[in-house]
């Protein structure tokens, strides 16, 4: 066939394609992101493509970028570990949380809603500027904030922060996190602000705030990549780390009983996977199930984003073993997450 007949068909397929609707390959977020990187939403399979995305230089909010603690390799050229659900997330990254080894990937680059993963850098600020024996003030605005909550912050009364990074971590508490930017920057709005030039700062270049709680009426987004960059520097934060591999907390509060019981949502916690060591879940309409988790065997130290997700658990428990396969470890017999979890 000639090439001018080769470029008629060409053309003529593409008007076709673009009559019917069909699907483009391609990722939200605008010029930050790299179509190169792009899957097929239903496949559930990471990029394997041989392309790495220009870095953006500028975050969403408009601050220059820093260099992002962790390199990511995104092409895709490395990937190890496959995986076909047959619901898959909107995006995920599972990847070695010390050396940035990417192991499997789907739409990493793609801009969600995050909800309460918004926690993880509310408590990177909170630790950063604060000591952990500081008392915070339980505010109105705090106690009337809307929901997960802490729920028994008493009014007016003094906590110390760290009990209030247990109640922000653990239940995800809603009242907590208000309560901590008071305590830290005086108002809400400025310390969203301080959250936005930390993101910049770590070259998270596709994350934005606008709140220090990741609440339903929050716009806060980011992306696969940006969170596992996040996650490694939150776990250097030794308090941090203690914190959210916590199953459950016992911690001093200034009410009845002088104490409250607290108890961790993250489903690698909750059912008692081999290692696991944290980190963050999250939840709202607009962003689904979300989580960021993470585990340790034997030295290695794997992490898993899973956002907008049917089976948190689940497909959370499946990355992992894969990825501890990938390194030649044993699978470890534990009962396994509950279908549906």
């Amino acid at each position: 066939m000639r090439a001018s007949s080769v470029g008629t068909v060409a053309v003529v397929l593409a008007v076709f394609a673009v009559v019917k609707g069909l699907p483009a390959l391609g990722l939200s977020g605008g010029s930050n992101t790299n179509a190169a990187h792009a899957n097929a939403a239903g496949s559930g399979h990471g990029g394997h493509t041989t392309a790495q995305p220009s870095r953006p230089t500028h975050s969403p909010a408009g601050l220059p970028l820093g260099q992002p603690p962790l390199d990511l390799d995104l092409s895709g050229k490395d990937d190890q570990v496959q995986a076909n659900f047959h619901h898959p997330p909107r995006a995920g990254l599972l990847f070695d949380l010390s050396t940035g080894r990417v192991l499997w990937q789907l739409n990493p680059l793609t801009h969600l809603h995050i909800a309460s993963l918004t926690k993880m850098m509310t408590a990177l600020r909170v630790v950063r500027t604060s000591s952990p024996d500081e008392d915070v003030l339980v505010t109105k605005q705090a106690v009337e904030a809307a929901g997960s909550k802490v729920g028994v912050l008493p009014l007016g009364k003094h906590v110390s922060l760290r009990t209030m990074l247990y109640g922000l971590l653990l239940p995800s508490g809603n009242d907590a996190a208000i309560a901590l930017a008071q305590h830290v920057s005086g108002s809400i709005g400025t310390f969203v602000a301080t959250m936005d030039t930390e993101a910049a700062r770590l070259g998270m270049g596709c994350t934005h705030y606008t709140s220090p709680s990741g609440y339903v009426n929050a716009s806060n987004y980011s992306c696969a990549a940006d969170l596992a960059e996040l996650a490694h520097v939150d776990l250097e934060q030794p308090l941090l780390a203690h914190i959210v591999r916590s199953a459950k907390a016992v911690v001093p509060l200034p009410i009845k009983g002088g104490k409250a019981y607290l108890y961790n949502n993250n489903p690698l916690l909750v059912y008692g996977y081999p290692g696991a060591s944290g980190l963050k879940t999250g939840f709202t309409e607009l962003a689904g199930n979300c989580l960021v988790g993470t585990a340790e065997r034997d030295g290695v130290r794997l992490g898993v984003v899973l956002l907008h997700s049917p089976e948190l658990g689940r497909q959370a428990e499946f990355l992992l073993n894969r990825g501890f396969e990938a390194y030649g470890q044993e699978p470890v017999k534990a009962p396994p997450v509950p279908s549906g979890r």
